[in-house]
């Protein structure tokens, strides 16, 4: 065993040293230790890396196995280390989900995968499935430091492997998302408490890092986070922008011990390669996230002083998967057949049609653009978004529950794992044409077999519900929600208008349930899911519902629904308008206001390229939308006080807008007597007021203010007072104010 005495010594740019050391990619990160007294033997270790790869058993798998194969056989077998930061299995595709994952985990172990952080999906069937199904058939171990035996300190699950690699004691230490309690169902996960993934990751490296051999002892350390920030690429958020915002992935870069050598994260599903500082010490370190699914393969190259245990150089890079397979590779070769079998099992109930549609529905694609009037390109899952595939399963609740009437249907996004796409393929099911529906791609949609409940709730709880899209905490211990927005799926009787800007609780103007605005006194009853209904996703709201679960599948209501309902259209209306209006809309003003995501972004969304307000049958304006916003700049007139507004896109997203009677208008007249000058400390002034709101006398008091005078004087049922002030010592010109309100009048005169 290497010490690690020297692994915080200083790091510096391999540039500014001058030594001549190439990156590897555009992508990568170089650091680079400051040379030791001695020359130093150095080895070079390669750490591959998956994030989220949620059972992807299709025609890429081995392909992805040819990628990671190829980086193995370029770093050097011997060399390097297949690892992952969690979520292998859960949300699957059909062909791994219909067998319980086996297949994904049969091909992890083909390829060797040596560790693996435990990711909030490894507990979708309970704590009880991970360790013995789970764990069983896996040959690595699944790690999670900050899982704890529920209301102790005792860890649950394995905490860290030390795996030797190149003669290098690689220390891995697992950990998952705090967050897992709301994202999974919790009676799976009743026994075990998930505590702050970072104090975890410390705690265990400053064990593996202190010189007792007794405790365990690594010289280079990896932190697999299943965690991560919230944008990157294709967002365009740098680094700094990440940990400016705060939150988990922030405390993961700046507050990670400084003895952990490489971060890589996971959970958000995002692309990124950064070279972040090491807190409390010199120099970088890279933290890498692949994105999701094995669409890339997460590198990072460490040079070892195998003397001291220290790094010296550090490279990280997204590397994409290729193209075609290799099956010249053993382990491809053996994905290979495990594949075929899984595909070939999967196809005799998956190759069936169950429903046909006219066009694609999706799931929110960011990063795309609207291409002849249609959103065209990105990627899929932004959960932000409201999207057609989030309309559709919604409507199926709804109308698809064969007892009961409920309300409404609402559908978490993240329960939203694949699209359907119009286009076919035949040539791996001569079903497969153009429009239709698969057995397989219909379960791929909801692949989690939630049950479908019906919660009833009273309408303050719906609105909250729909407040929470907008998401919390729920105490100030807790942890900051990775993801701050998750846009609900409605059924399509559903409109609510809302303002971002809004306080917490505060942010829904209107809900309405068939055109009637939800009575918060009266009960509704939500189709969805057994994991929304208890409260998931930090939707708490629904904890208050009573609830009557179906026994009903998602997955089987969901393939009924689209063989009663064929052919079915994408639905591309939104269900909900944003809308800031900066305060309450005022008659007899000038407002503006500021409305926002107009338009969906699933794939064939029309553009909405305006916004037209309106007043009864009057209209005041149409107004453009420019990237998916419209300013709005309206003089409302006064007759509209008391009455609303009505703002309509063109494509039929409505909002109403209450308007505000304008304030009465006051008038205030003041005279005095006499009308000339005073003489000083002779002479009192008499002071006359009149007051008039909106031509009628006004009721109340008028204050003087000004020349030494500060009093109150009341109105008469006429409006009217008299007062005498003075005398006045002061020589010169004096002013007294007389006010009601915000109307005022103006008294000069002269004393001498």
């Amino acid at each position: 065993m290497h010490s690690r005495s020297g692994s915080s010594t200083l790091r510096v740019r391999a540039a500014a040293l001058g030594l001549g050391l190439a990156v590897a990619a555009t992508s990568a990160t170089v650091v680079v230790q400051a040379p030791a007294a001695h020359a130093a033997e150095t080895v070079s270790i390669s750490l591959l890396n998956i994030n989220d790869f949620h059972g992807r058993i299709d025609a890429n798998t081995t392909k992805f196995a040819t990628t990671v194969e190829q980086i193995r056989a370029e770093k050097g077998e011997s060399n390097t280390l297949f690892i992952s930061a969690g979520d292998n299995i859960g949300a699957s595709l059909f062909a791994s989900n219909v067998a319980d994952d086996e297949p994904t985990i049969d091909v992890l172990n083909a390829l060797d995968l040596a560790s693996s952080a435990v990711g909030n999906h490894e507990f979708d069937k309970g704590l009880d499935d991970l360790e013995g199904r789970v764990a069983d058939r896996a040959d690595w171990n699944y790690l999670g430091a900050n899982v704890y035996e529920k209301g102790t300190d005792t860890p649950a699950l394995e905490e860290y492997d030390l795996l030797e690699v190149a003669g290098v004691t690689v220390g891995i230490i697992g950990a998952v998302t705090e967050e897992t309690p709301t994202l999974v169902a919790a009676s799976g996960v009743a026994d075990v408490d998930f505590g702050d993934p970072v104090e975890a990751v410390n705690r265990v490296a400053e064990q593996l890092s202190d010189g007792d051999e007794a405790n365990g002892e690594a010289d280079v350390i990896v932190a697999e986070y299943h965690e991560g920030a919230t944008a990157g690429t294709p967002d365009g958020a740098t680094l700094e922008e990440e940990i400016a915002a705060g939150g988990a992935f922030a405390d993961i870069v700046t507050q990670t011990h400084a003895e952990v050598d490489a971060i890589f994260t996971g959970h958000t599903h995002k692309q990124y390669v950064w070279d972040a500082p090491i807190p409390g010490g010199e120099g970088t370190r890279p933290v890498v996230q692949t994105g999701s699914y094995g669409e890339n393969i997460g590198v990072i190259d460490l040079a070892v002083d195998l003397e001291t245990g220290a790094v010296m150089t550090s490279a990280g890079e997204n590397v994409a998967r290729v193209a075609e397979e290799d099956l010249t590779f053993p382990r491809v070769a053996e994905v290979k057949l495990i594949t075929d079998e899984a595909l070939a099992n999967a196809e005799l109930v998956g190759n069936q049609p169950v429903g046909e549609i006219t066009g694609d529905i999706t799931t929110a694609f960011g990063g795309g653009s609207y291409v002849d009037g249609e959103w065209t390109g990105g990627g899929r899952d932004d959960r932000a978004s409201e999207s057609a595939m989030g309309h559709l399963v919604a409507q199926a609740l709804l109308d698809g529950l064969p007892f009961g009437e409920p309300d409404l249907g609402l559908t978490n996004p993240g329960g939203l794992r694949a699209e359907f796409y119009f286009e076919g393929d035949p040539t791996e099911n001569p079903a497969n044409t153009d429009g239709v529906v698969t057995y397989a791609e219909a379960n791929s949609v909801l692949p989690f077999g939630n049950t479908i409940v019906t919660a009833e709730l009273t309408g303050a709880d719906l609105i909250q519900v729909f407040d929470q899209q907008w998401q919390t905490a729920e105490t100030p211990e807790d942890p900051t929600p990775s993801r701050p927005y998750l846009a609900l799926g409605a059924s399509d009787n559903v409109e609510v208008v809302a303002d971002p800007t809004a306080e917490t609780g505060e942010h829904i103007v209107s809900l309405k349930i068939d055109g009637e605005e939800v009575d918060p006194e009266a009960t509704y009853s939500v189709a969805t899911f057994n994991f929304l209904a208890e409260g998931n996703d930090n939707f708490r709201a629904f904890r208050n519902a009573t609830v009557t679960d179906s026994g009903i599948s998602d997955a089987e209501l969901f393939r009924d629904y689209l063989a009663d309902s064929s052919p079915i259209e994408p639905d591309h209306a939104q269900r909900q308008m944003f809308v800031d209006t900066d305060g309450e809309l005022t008659a007899g003003t000038t407002e503006t206001i500021e409305v926002t995501r107009l338009g969906l972004t699933s794939l064939g969304s029309p553009v909405d390229p305006s916004v037209t307000v309106t007043a009864g049958e009057q209209e005041l304006g149409t107004f453009p939308v420019t990237d998916r916003a419209a300013t709005i700049e309206l003089e409302l007139p006064e007759s509209l006080g008391g009455q609303s507004i009505t703002l309509t896109s063109a494509l039929g997203v409505t909002a109403e807008l209450a308007v505000a009677a304008p304030e009465p208008t006051a008038v205030v007249k003041a005279k005095r007597n006499p009308k000339g000058p005073l003489k000083a400390g002779k002479k009192k002034l008499k002071v006359t007021v009149k007051v008039k709101v909106d031509g009628e006398p006004a009721s109340g008091k008028v204050v003087l203010s000004g020349a030494g005078v500060d009093k109150k004087v009341k109105l008469n049922k006429k409006g009217k007072a008299v007062t005498r002030v003075g005398p006045f010592d002061e020589k010169g010109v004096q002013v007294i104010t007389v006010s009601y309100g915000d109307a005022s009048d103006i008294l000069r005169f002269k004393v001498r």
